[in-house]
């Protein structure tokens, strides 16, 4: 209402400025006197009021009449679009300040806002290539899918942006869930801009997921030496991707071809554990145990790893504790406080009947770092020096609602998997498995942990006093890629159903 009667209040002021002007201009004596070829001229302000304008209109028109015959010239001189420029600078002007316009709106977050400048631009350029990426975008940006496709299948006409087009159809069928398409539109793309890193990246991830090793291979040297991947990066990621291939390859009966390729990937990248297990032990099945003991070792030495330590059992399987325990030494005396050493040497000595060395060789780490498997080596522990039936099942409680220790981690989801693999089973992410542990919630151990003392009061109701409690066995802890309680994934039910046990006898 206010805003209103100012701009009444002003065209009123306007008026009678107007009309104030105008009246002195008549009401002015003669300017002066003009004369031409012996005519004289009388000059009156309102005659030089129109004479100044009609100046004006003159020159505005020299003007363009200058700029009409410069155009004519460029056009004799082989410029085919400088008239058809010249009289649409206008609409250029009008176009390119809407396309503008457009692209702020974009940067705002407008999508409505962006589409409408862009279709207005559309009407003054001639320029789709401007004009239909903005719409795109602000298609996207409000969801209006079938807009967008229609508009980046028009980019995909023009030569100029082609490219453009591609990307955009593709990512719009990533996020449909169309790999299949989005897998050949990545390509094409990349057909279109072999140096694109994204484009690179995109296509990788996809020929994973289609398990397309070879060709995620070749891409990835294409992004080697376009300079879009760090040397080291590409040494991991093309080891993982030769490891997949040689799990194919063995799958499908090619020992050979696997042998080969996993021999590389351990080669490129000594710290990828499935691919130095992968060899270890196809050199021992081929009979070469000591390149098998060379790929632990070297595996090893960046950092321990209990498949490691199973693979470096299975190549002698059949030796006794005692001789197990000597050949472990050089891999024990790496990594001294490294945890899954400790844990490796505790379980060597149970296995070897030796319980105060076994105690010696955990330390505190049940105490500092209680995982499942630490408290289970614990209780064994325990159980092999003839400790009450009460310590053993106290030890075996703590372990049900521990942490499980390390696992194959997804570092880009947080999905634990059971086993390494190249590309995450929950978010389809490429080379994101990492070997570190997960922290639980209390909300996760608040069930198990309320059971535990109706558990193991059942336990207690049930056996016998404990001062008639025989010792009947002593674990037997054998390192094996089988029944090894080295296993990373132990369960509260894998623990109570161990060799750790108590019998009683009457």
């Amino acid at each position: 209402m206010l805003w209103s009667l100012l701009k009444i209040i002003l065209f009123i002021l306007i008026v009678v400025g107007l009309t104030l002007g105008v009246t002195a201009l008549f009401e002015m004596d003669n300017l002066g006197t003009l004369i031409v070829l012996g005519t004289e001229y009388i000059i009156t302000p309102v005659k030089a009021v129109i004479g100044a304008l009609v100046l004006l209109l003159a020159v505005w028109i020299l003007f363009k009449v200058v700029g009409l015959l410069v155009a004519t010239l460029r056009f004799l001189n082989g410029d085919e679009t400088a008239v058809s420029r010249y009289f649409d600078r206008r609409s250029e002007r009008k176009g390119f300040e809407a396309l503008s316009e457009g692209m702020m709106a974009l940067a705002a977050g407008e999508g409505r806002l962006a589409i409408r400048k862009a279709e207005r631009a559309g009407k003054y350029l001639n320029r789709p290539e401007l004009t239909n990426l903005v719409k795109a975008q602000g298609a996207e940006m409000v969801g209006d899918r079938a807009l967008a496709t229609e508009t980046f299948k028009a980019l995909v006409q023009d030569d100029r942006t082609r490219f453009v087009g591609v990307r955009g159809l593709m990512k719009q069928r990533l996020e449909e869930g169309d790999t299949d398409t989005a897998l050949k539109l990545g390509e094409k793309a990349l057909a279109l801009r072999p140096k694109n890193a994204e484009v690179q990246t995109t296509l990788i991830s996809l020929q994973s997921r289609h398990e397309d090793w070879q060709g995620a291979r070749g891409t990835l040297a294409q992004a080697l030496k376009s300079g879009n991947v760090p040397r080291d990066l590409h040494r991991r990621r093309d080891a993982v991707l030769a490891l997949a291939h040689a799990r194919e390859a063995m799958a499908e009966g090619q020992v050979v071809t696997a042998t080969r390729d996993v021999a590389e990937a351990s080669r490129l990248a000594p710290g990828l554990v499935p691919a130095s297990v992968m060899s270890a032990r196809l050199a021992t099945e081929a009979g070469n145990k000591r390149q098998a003991v060379k790929t632990i070792r070297k595996a090893w030495d960046q950092a321990p790893h209990p498949d490691l330590a199973a693979a470096f059992a299975d190549i002698e399987p059949d030796e006794t504790p005692a001789l197990r325990l000597r050949r472990f030494r050089p891999l024990l005396a790496k990594h001294r406080g490294h945890p899954e050493t400790k844990m490796l040497e505790a379980e060597l000595q149970i296995a070897a009947e030796d319980f105060p060395a076994a105690r010696q060789a955990l330390g505190d780490l049940a105490e500092t770092s209680p995982t499942a498997r630490s408290l289970t080596l614990m209780a064994a522990i325990e159980r092999g020096e003839g400790a009450e039936d009460r310590v053993v099942r106290g030890w075996l409680a703590r372990a049900v609602t521990a942490s499980r220790g390390n696992q194959w981690v997804c570092g880009n989801c947080g999905h634990v998997h059971e086993d390494w693999r190249p590309v995450c089973s929950n978010c389809d992410s490429f080379d994101t498995l990492d070997w570190s542990e997960v922290r639980q919630s209390e909300a996760a151990l608040a069930g198990p942990a309320q059971m535990l003392p109706l558990i193991v009061g059942a336990l207690e109701d049930h056996s016998a006093p404990a001062e008639d409690a025989d010792i009947v066995e002593v674990p037997e802890i054998a390192l094996s890629t089988d029944d090894s309680v080295t296993s990373e994934d132990a369960t509260s039910s894998e623990v109570e159903d161990a060799d750790v046990t108590v019998e009683t006898r009457n």
